[in-house]
C-alpha cells in the first residue's frame, strides 16, 4: 500500500535540521520528547485548501493545472445526494489508477460526516485500495466520540501497509456544540493517533453551518465570527495542529479575499479554504511567509546547525531563547518558502 504524497522540495538547510535534531546534543533541550513525538512530523503546507466534487470528472481532470497546495476530492457538500455513490466510485478509480497527477499537492479526500450515515461507505470503498490520499477530511465533528468511531472504521477498513507514515487528519468544527467541545475532541485525536492508522493534522473552521448553527447573518466582513475564528485558531495551535481558516464566500471579489487573507494569516492562521480556483492564487500569496520571516528562519536554522557543532544545546538568537517549538516552526517557514 501507498500513500500518494506531494514533492517535498526542502531547502538545504532544513534538511541539515533535521539531521541535527535526532542527534545526542539535543537532548539538551528541555522539550527533547517533543522533537520526536510532534516536531518531528513531515509537515504538509495547506495554504489553500481547494474542494473538488468527487462526481465531476471534468473538474477532477483539472486538478494537475490547479496551483493550490490542497486538494481535496469531495463526496460532502459538493456532491448531490443522488451522486454520492458516484463520487466515492470515481475517487477510488483516481486512487488506483494514479491517472491524475496530484505533484506538489496535497492529495485530500473529504467524506461525509459521521451522523449522515454514509461515512462508512465511503470509508470502505476509498481507503480499502492499495493507494491512498496522503490526508482524509471528517466534516461535522461533534465529540470526541465521533473521532473514536471514525478510528475503529479506520482500523478494519485500512490494510496493513508497508508505509511509515499515517493518513494525516483533518477535522472540522461546524457547529456551537463542536466549538464548545473542540478542546476535548482534539485531545481525543491526539491520544488515538497513538493507537490508530491515522495522526491527528489540522482543525478546518466551517463558518457557513456554524452561522446557520447559532442564527448568525454571514457576512463578508465576517466579524459575526471573530469569537469562534480566534478559539478555533488557538486550540488548534494549543495541540500542535494546522488552523484552516473560513471561506470567503464572494467568490469573484478578490479585493475583499485578499483583505480576510492576510487578516487570517496575521492572526496565525496556516491557510484557508477556497471555493473557486480563482481564490487560490490571492489566497496562497497571503498565506507564504514574508521575505524577512524566511530570513529569520534560515538564519535560526544556520545557528541551529552551529551549535550543535559546538555541542550546545539551548541558544539565543536574535535576543530570545530558542526552544524545539521555534525550530519547527523555522524549518516549516522554510518548507512552504522552498514551494514558491
Amino acid at each position: 500500500m501507498s500513500y500518494l504524497k506531494p514533492t517535498q522540495t526542502l531547502l538545504s538547510l532544513n534538511r541539515k535540521v533535521m539531521k541535527a535534531a535526532s542527534s545526542r546534543s539535543v537532548r539538551n533541550f528541555s522539550t527533547t520528547l517533543q522533537l520526536h513525538n510532534v516536531d518531528a512530523r513531515r509537515y504538509i503546507p495547506r495554504r489553500a485548501v481547494l474542494y473538488v466534487p468527487g462526481s465531476d470528472e471534468r473538474k477532477l481532470k483539472k486538478i494537475p493545472s490547479l496551483s493550490a497546495d490542497c486538494i481535496v476530492m469531495d463526496c460532502e457538500d459538493g456532491v448531490a445526494l443522488s451522486k454520492k455513490e458516484a463520487a466515492r466510485s470515481m475517487i477510488r478509480r483516481i486512487l488506483d489508477s494514479q491517472e491524475i497527477d496530484f505533484t506538489g499537492k496535497d492529495c485530500s479526500v473529504r467524506f461525509n460526516s459521521v451522523d449522515s450515515g454514509l461515512c462508512e461507505d465511503d470509508m470502505r470503498e476509498i481507503l480499502s485500495g492499495a493507494h491512498l490520499p496522503s490526508t482524509v477530511h471528517l466534516p461535522k465533528v461533534e465529540s470526541p466520540q465521533h473521532l473514536e468511531w471514525f478510528a475503529e472504521k479506520l482500523k478494519s477498513v485500512v490494510k496493513t501497509s508497508t508505509s511509515s507514515e499515517k493518513l494525516r487528519l483533518i477535522i472540522f468544527t461546524e457547529s456551537a456544540t463542536s466549538l464548545l467541545d473542540l478542546p476535548a475532541i482534539c485531545r481525543r485525536g491526539v491520544e488515538l493517533s497513538k493507537d490508530f492508522p491515522f495522526e491527528l493534522d489540522g482543525v478546518v473552521f466551517g463558518s457557513d453551518d456554524f452561522c446557520a448553527d447559532i442564527g448568525a447573518t454571514r457576512t463578508n466582513e465576517a466579524k459575526e465570527l471573530s469569537f469562534a475564528r480566534q478559539y478555533v485558531l488557538t486550540v488548534a495551535k494549543a495541540f500542535k495542529l494546522q488552523a484552516i481558516d473560513l471561506v470567503y464566500i464572494d467568490y469573484k471579489d478578490l479585493d475583499g479575499l485578499k483583505v480576510q487573507s492576510e487578516e487570517g494569516a496575521g492572526m496565525g492562521f496556516t491557510g484557508k479554504q477556497v471555493i473557486h480556483p480563482g481564490q487560490v492564487s490571492v489566497v496562497q500569496a497571503a498565506f507564504t511567509p514574508r521575505p524577512e520571516k524566511v530570513e529569520w528562519a534560515a538564519g535560526l536554522v544556520q545557528a541551529f546547525e552551529e551549535h550543535q557543532k559546538e555541542g550546545k544545546g539551548a541558544f539565543t538568537y536574535k535576543g530570545h531563547m530558542i526552544d524545539m517549538p521555534l525550530l519547527l516552526q523555522a524549518r516549516n517557514i522554510l518548507q512552504m518558502a522552498s514551494r514558491t
